[in-house]
């Protein structure tokens, strides 16, 4: 059988992640690859790490991307620092809080939830004095969880987590890039990230940061792999229980980006290019003019919602400024006009997972994709696949509203958020 070339089709994507990628990151992809331990190559690697460390806003020795889709960030922290029988509190508001609960459960930790509504976040001094009733080794919990459309306010809890002696593990992967994270000043211990989501750079990278509080549980735990330990490092085996995992065993990674430079594994060299442009970007716009871009194309998007007759999910003051949830009116289908909309407009927006399923579509405003010609495009085509479907639409004000938004004329477009 004979394949025709790859000729993916042009799509603009508006969902949650994966989003489009910047054409600079393309570019930088097809560089020519370097061997490992090429000094060229490490100094990109060395170069990867610094932009990080600004990204994230902290002065920690260790940020590095892990070779895997975002999930495998939490796997790496996680895995690094819990033993079985550790007790782990995961505050949930959406799916990825589960997704927390069962990588914690699967290396055997005593996992304790609590949850609340779908739609809303929780008051920081609930989440503190769960802390104090378990009081765990670890509190695990989202920033921005797309399934939902919400933000959680972080402060207080790391604050809270510090004081109390307990690590804050925190889920950043849609946040970072597109809305401030201040890993340092919120008292985060270790965070993860995410390529495809606000950095617009393909998927398969997850970036992390942690403290030296994460990094003693680490070298405690500490084994050299036996086809490459020296004597040296066979007499220095802990007698604490080794990381779970060999891939995202932490203490092997941090000899594999440290000065040492000892083999793990192969580093995905491509993805290495890719990080640095996108995170270059980041910085090349300052972070502050990146938060006030996504919040703008957000308002916009959320005020030509409102305009067209539609209701947004979720709770407004603390909503994730990268994704908008939409509730589906009644009596429309809405897998039809998603449907609709890739195949007559090769627009992608997503539907949600869980109890929203079939309730609200999401629109995604992160990094390349987070522009002014597709929110209108986005504002235009779904009014037209609407009014296909029977939806009494409020013609035109859409794109008004939106406009009005990016001229200046409308004010205070989103409510205020909480202090993050």
């Amino acid at each position: 059988m004979a394949y025709s070339e790859l000729n993916a089709p042009m799509r603009t994507i508006m969902t949650p992640g994966p989003v489009e990628v910047d054409p600079r990151v393309l570019r930088a992809m097809s560089t020519p690859i370097l061997g490992q331990f090429d000094p060229a190559f490490t100094t990109i690697m060395n170069e990867v790490m610094e932009m990080l460390r600004l990204v994230f806003q902290t002065k920690n020795k260790w940020a590095f991307p892990i070779d895997g889709t975002s999930r495998s960030g939490n796997e790496a922290i996680l895995c690094s620092i819990i033993e079985p029988g550790d007790k782990v509190l995961v505050p949930i508001f959406g799916r990825f809080g589960h997704l927390l609960v069962e990588i914690c459960e699967r290396y055997g930790a005593e996992v304790h939830t609590i949850e609340c509504p779908w739609g809303e976040v929780f008051e920081p001094q609930a989440v503190i004095a769960e802390i104090k009733k378990v009081s765990p080794k670890i509190t695990a919990i989202v920033h921005g969880e797309t399934s939902t459309g919400c933000m959680q306010p972080l402060k207080e809890i790391g604050l809270a987590c510090r004081e109390l002696g307990v690590l804050l593990v925190v889920d950043a992967v849609a946040s970072i890039g597109g809305t401030d994270v201040k890993v340092d000043e919120w008292c985060i211990d270790g965070l993860i990230g995410g390529t495809q989501k606000c950095l617009s750079v393909p998927s398969g990278m997850a970036p992390i940061t942690y403290n030296e509080r994460i990094e003693e549980i680490i070298q405690s735990r500490k084994k050299v792999e036996r086809g490459i330990a020296t004597d040296e490092d066979n007499q220095r085996v802990s007698d604490r229980r080794p990381i779970t995992s060999n891939y995202f065993d932490l203490s092997m990674l941090q000899d594999y980006w440290g000065p040492r430079r000892l083999n793990h594994h192969t580093e995905a060299t491509s993805m290495i290019y890719a990080l640095r442009e996108g995170l270059r970007l980041v910085l090349e716009e300052g972070l502050e003019t990146r938060f006030a871009r996504h919040e703008l194309h957000e308002a916009a998007l959320v005020e030509g919602i409102k305009a067209m007759g539609l209701k947004l999910f979720g709770d407004g003051k603390n909503k994730l400024p990268c994704v908008t949830c939409i509730e589906i009116p009644k009596g429309i289908d809405g897998e039809a006009v998603r449907a609709m909309l890739l195949n007559e407009f090769s627009i992608e927006i997503a539907s949600s997972f869980g109890p929203l399923h079939g309730k609200i579509w999401r629109i995604g405003t992160m990094g390349f994709s987070c522009r002014k010609e597709n929110i209108l495009f986005v504002l235009a085509s779904l009014e037209a696949v609407l009014l296909r479907q029977g939806f009494q639409v409020n013609r035109g004000e859409a794109l008004q509203a939106a406009l009005d938004v990016y001229m200046g004329k409308t004010e205070k477009v989103v409510a205020p958020r909480g202090s993050f």
